[in-house]
């Protein structure tokens, strides 16, 4: 019988979501995930799969956000058919408009590019 587990999954995906957010997909390290979560990487692995797996389920939860949202479209959906699906659903479930989705694009790229000079 598998053991159950032992952490609270909203918990663990709301950490990280901001890790994420903090970073990008590609930024963010398993070490700095599971720092932030506060779960083995065992655990993590045994729940989600992988990075990838961990953040498709963020994208998926309740707890998913505006910036979550690019950080798929900026980092993953361009390689990935399938992160572009699940970013379509979200866009079409939370009626997520052409307008407010590029205001939320032009504001990520000014702070980022804040963050640079």
């Amino acid at each position: 019988m598998p053991r159950p587990r032992e952490f609270d999954t909203d918990t663990v995906l709301a950490a990280a979501i901001d890790v994420f957010t903090a970073h990008g997909y590609t930024g963010a390290s398993v070490d700095q995930i599971l720092e932030a979560v506060g779960i083995r990487r065992a655990s993590l692995y045994n729940a989600f799969g992988s990075k990838r797996g961990l953040f498709l389920t963020a994208l998926r939860s309740t707890h998913s956000t505006m910036p979550l949202l690019l950080v798929a479209l900026m980092d993953l959906a361009p390689s990935d058919p399938s992160v572009r699906q699940e970013i379509h659903e979200k866009l079409v479930a939370e009626s997520i408009d052409a307008r407010t989705l590029g205001d939320a694009i032009l504001t990520r790229a000014c702070i980022e590019r804040k963050g640079t000079s």
